[in-house]
């Protein structure tokens, strides 16, 4: 395995490919891990078990204590008729995260002591046939998100003793320095199908609400952003982080209010008070772009779950507003218009299960929810589901982990550098990721010793924010990454930049900055596939190929100090099996069709942003 050798700058600035990047060759990565300032851990805010109504009624019996014991290493009962679970490498933080609306409501419907036992809905939702349990799910789904209502099913007695669960379990397995919980819900507005979804975390338990917010009675954010902002005022720490922005079908990054009324600077000052964090990844896909708002990205391709939230299988009419590349360039638009920047996210991958338990790692992958916790079910489908839900499923991702730079493993110190965005998400394993952005950066401080000390001293970690400097140079970037040892090599490593020309106009551009191997770009000026050793029919792979670290100095060639501009990386592994190859070897059949083999596991950092 080789890593691809310095090579003077001024050639490198020149190696340009279609999207206009330029590379730099990839360096010995001397980087220490970590730094006496801060560390990575790795976690999710974004669990649900048997306490939100869609995860009860799809076979999940978990709890949220089950969540936390399995975030730790512990073994849980899977549900689903499949195997138990099990992490193979443990968690640093974990939040369980269940839904507001029906908070627990459901699950009492299997209690024969319960009144709720006795709703009409009961039967259906406890039936022994998962599919009988699926339809009426759905039909729960359909009328909720056409805000249709059932008061019986509103407790608020059963809302506030559930949430008040949830905030106690995380209290009691949250252990300071070794093992950080928090205290979470997840706000769920679905306006005509259409994901506007946020998980909703408080930084420790004080000044907390005696219920978790429910969609139901408004589907507007700016109604759970007013909600917030009194809950600070009564010594309550939260954020809101949304998600799945791809199944928003262009409402999660509107450049309207939910009214439809233009944006204000009130509005922007509210969003950015109260969303630090957009979550990237997660099992139902990746919305950083698509291939139609970004053609000329090789990699924007990647695990699309190309659906709004309907059990028929419906596709989405607008991709503009459901993706957070776009959504980082339009909000380079708002802010040179003087509204500011509504979009001003930093990024985080996380889970979504439905089984307690985070089903991130590709090789152990047991579904979203219970019912596809056997192999035949989350492959070919449900016996006696609808048909176009087998391929819904198939085209789940295994989720992505939330990797957060902080100098300790605390509520405290995780929430603060959440809250300062220097954090990045990954498709599920955990891959290290530095990224820094300053002036006076020089080639020689990416192999230092101190690297992140310089790093930090010299400039901006991700997440942060360069100001104009005295000339025209543009600002230098270092970056490292280093593979997660259960997982594929790396292959490259590229910083994606977007910003704004003199006439407002958008553009994005792709760098290969770092590469493993003795790869040259083509004529066309980009870079070779680094291979894939993938054997599809065994779903195998080895790292013979890739690094295991990667890193480098970068210094934007095209730079133009008067316009707005941001700055974040990626990642990518080599090419390793599918969950669904996998699964597929395991029962001695072929892959599904039209499922890729393989794919490059990746991470995202935060931008770093550049305001003229």
């Amino acid at each position: 395995m080789k890593t691809k050798k310095r090579r003077p700058l001024a050639t490198a600035l020149l190696v340009l490919y279609s999207l206009g990047g330029a590379a730099l060759p990839a360096q010995p990565a001397q980087a220490a891990e970590d730094t006496p300032d801060t560390s990575v851990y790795f976690g999710a805010v974004h669990v649900h078990t048997s306490y939100s109504f869609d995860a009860f009624t799809n076979g999940t019996l978990s709890t949220p204590a089950d969540a936390y014991k399995w975030a730790q290493g512990e073994t849980i009962v899977g549900g689903g008729g499949g195997p138990k679970l099990r992490i193979t490498q443990p968690l640093d933080f974990y939040a369980v995260s269940d839904h507001a609306e029906w908070m627990g409501v459901f699950r009492l419907m299997a209690d024969p002591q319960s009144p709720l036992s006795k709703h009409p809905l009961a039967p259906g939702i406890t039936s022994d046939d998962p599919a009988v349990a699926l339809r009426t799910f759905a039909k729960v789904l359909s009328d909720f998100s056409q805000g249709k209502r059932d008061p019986s099913l509103n407790n608020p007695e059963v809302n506030h003793n559930v949430w008040m669960d949830i905030v106690r379990t995380a209290d009691s397995y949250y252990r300071p320095g070794e093992f950080t919980t928090f205290p979470a819900f997840e706000w769920t507005a679905n306006p005509n199908k259409r994901n506007l979804h946020r998980v909703v975390v408080f930084g420790n338990s004080e000044g907390l609400p005696d219920t978790a917010l429910s969609s139901h009675q408004s589907s507007d954010p700016e109604t759970l952003w007013a909600w917030m902002d009194g809950l600070r005022e009564d010594g309550a720490s939260v954020m809101a982080i949304p998600h799945n922005a791809n199944a928003s079908d262009g409402l999660m990054f509107s450049l309207q209010t939910f009214d439809g009324e233009p944006l204000t600077e009130s509005y922007v000052r509210a969003r950015n008070r109260n969303e630090p964090l957009y979550e990237i990844t997660q099992i139902k896909g990746t919305s950083e772009t698509h291939p139609t708002l970004s053609p000329n990205d090789e990699f924007a391709g990647f695990e699309l779950w190309d659906y709004i939230l309907s059990a028929e299988g419906e596709r989405p009419t607008r991709h503009r507003g459901s993706y957070a590349r776009q959504a980082l360039l339009d909000g380079l638009s708002l802010s040179e218009r003087g509204i500011g920047n509504p979009f001003h996210y930093g990024f985080i991958g996380d889970s979504d299960t439905h089984n307690a338990a985070a089903s991130h790692e590709e090789y152990n992958y047991s579904g979203k929810m219970a019912f596809e916790n056997k192999r035949e079910v989350r492959l070919n489908g449900l016996p006696g589901s609808p048909r176009e839900q087998h391929q819904v499923i198939r085209e789940f991702s295994s989720g992505g982990l939330a990797a957060v730079w902080a100098p300790e493993n605390t509520r405290e110190a995780l929430f603060e550098a959440m809250r300062r965005r220097e954090t990045y998400g990954t498709s599920g394993p955990q891959i290290k990721l530095r990224f820094f952005g300053g002036w006076s950066y020089t080639s020689d401080d990416v192999d230092s010793p101190d690297f992140a000390r310089l790093g930090y001293h010299k400039g901006v970690p991700m997440g942060g924010e360069l100001h104009p400097a005295r000339g025209d140079s543009g600002p230098g970037f270092l970056v490292w990454a280093a593979k997660d040892p259960a997982s594929g090599n790396l292959d490259r490593i590229q910083i994606v930049k977007g910003w704004l020309d003199g006439d407002g106009g958008q553009h994005e551009r792709v760098y290969d900055v770092a590469w493993s191997g003795e790869r040259q770009p083509g004529a066309d000026g980009r870079l070779p596939p680094v291979g894939n050793t993938v054997d599809t029919a065994a779903a195998t792979y080895d790292n013979s190929i890739g690094s295991t670290q990667l890193a480098s100095y970068w210094r934007d060639p095209d730079f133009d100090p008067d316009t707005h501009a941001f700055y974040y990386v990626r990642v990518l592994e080599i090419p390793t099996p599918r969950w669904s190859t996998r699964d597929a070897a395991a029962l001695d059949q072929s892959p599904p069709e039209g499922l890729p083999a393989s794919i490059q596991e990746r991470a995202f950092s935060s931008p770093i942003w550049y305001k003229p």
